[in-house]
C-alpha cells in the first residue's frame, strides 16, 4: 500500500530531478572553480620566496627587458601620474576588472555556454598549476617592491584590493608570469567565442588591453611579466582545446536558433568550444 502511494503524482519525482539537474551541474562546476581558486591562493601564499632572491630575480628580469628594449615601466607610470584621474581609473581596472569580472563571466558561461565554461575552467587550472610552480621556483619582486622608485598606487590609494584578496592569500613575489593579465585574456577569449554581440566582443578586447596596461601602470608587473602571462594563459587555452575530444574551434561560433544571438539557452550546447 505504501509503495503504491509513495509518489502520488506519476512522474513528479523524475520531473523534479530533471529540473534540478542544470542547477546541480552549475553548482558543481562553481564549487570546482572556487576550490581551485582557494587552493591556488593558499599554495601561492605558502610558497612565497625570500626577499633577497625575489629582488635579485627582479634585477634579472629588468636586465632582460633592457636587452629587449622593454624597460619602460618608470616612464609609463610617470606619464599616467601626470594625468588627472588616470591613476584612479587604472586602479579600478586592476581591482574590479579581475576577480569580480571573472566571477560574473564564469557564472554566465556556466549557465548559458557550458562547453565554453569548461574550456575556461581547464585553461585556468592548467595555467594556474604551472604558475604556482614558477612562483615557487622563481620568486620575483614586482616593480613596486624592487627599489626602482615606482609608486604602489593600488595600496596607497585604495583598500578595496585587500578586501577582495586578503594578504594571507597573496604572494607579493609572484610577479612572473602575470596571471592577472593571463586569466583576463582567457575570460575575454571565452566571451568572444560565446557571443555574437559586437559590443560584448569589443568590450572583452578592451578589458584585456586595459588590464595589460593597468598591471604595469600600478607598478604590480613588468612588461615582460605581461608577455609571459599572456603566453602561458594563451598556450593553456590552446592546449585544452587540442586535447579535447571535440574538434578545435577557436573563433567560429556554432549555428544558433533565430532570435537568440547568444545561443542555445542554458547550457549553450550550440557553441562548440573544445570544452570537454
Amino acid at each position: 500500500m505504501w509503495r503504491r502511494h509513495a509518489y502520488p503524482a506519476s512522474g513528479a519525482v523524475p520531473r523534479l530531478v530533471g529540473a534540478a539537474g542544470p542547477v546541480l551541474r552549475f553548482l558543481q562546476q562553481i564549487l570546482i572553480v572556487i576550490g581551485a581558486v582557494v587552493a591556488y591562493f593558499g599554495v601561492r601564499g605558502l610558497t612565497e620566496g625570500d626577499v633577497t632572491a625575489a629582488v635579485r630575480n627582479a634585477e634579472r628580469v629588468m636586465a632582460v627587458e633592457r636587452l629587449l628594449a622593454l624597460d619602460r615601466e618608470t616612464w609609463l607610470q610617470q606619464a599616467v601620474l601626470d594625468v588627472p584621474f588616470a591613476t584612479t581609473f587604472f586602479n579600478w581596472v586592476y581591482i574590479y576588472g579581475h576577480w569580480p569580472l571573472i566571477t560574473v563571466v564564469l557564472c554566465w558561461l556556466a549557465t548559458r555556454h557550458r562547453p565554453v565554461f569548461l574550456r575556461v575552467r581547464n585553461a585556468m587550472l592548467v595555467s594556474g598549476g604551472i604558475g604556482i610552480f614558477i612562483f615557487a621556483a622563481l620568486p620575483v619582486a614586482p616593480p613596486r617592491l624592487a627599489g626602482i622608485g615606482l609608486v604602489d598606487t593600488v595600496t596607497e590609494q585604495s583598500n578595496s584590493y585587500r578586501v577582495l584578496q586578503p594578504a594571507a592569500f597573496t604572494n607579493q613575489y609572484a610577479a612572473m608570469p602575470s596571471l592577472h593579465v593571463g586569466w583576463n585574456l582567457v575570460v575575454s577569449l571565452a566571451v568572444v567565442l560565446a557571443t555574437r554581440r559586437l559590443w560584448l566582443r569589443v568590450l572583452a578586447v578592451a578589458v584585456t588591453l586595459s588590464m595589460d596596461a593597468a598591471v604595469v601602470l600600478t607598478a604590480n608587473h613588468y612588461l615582460l611579466d605581461v608577455v609571459a602571462g599572456l603566453a602561458l594563459a594563451g598556450g593553456a587555452w590552446l592546449l585544452v582545446c587540442r586535447r579535447s575530444r571535440r574538434p578545435a574551434v577557436l573563433w567560429q561560433v556554432g549555428r544558433r536558433p533565430k532570435g537568440d544571438p547568444d545561443g542555445g539557452g542554458p547550457g549553450g550546447a550550440t557553441v562548440p568550444a573544445c570544452g570537454r
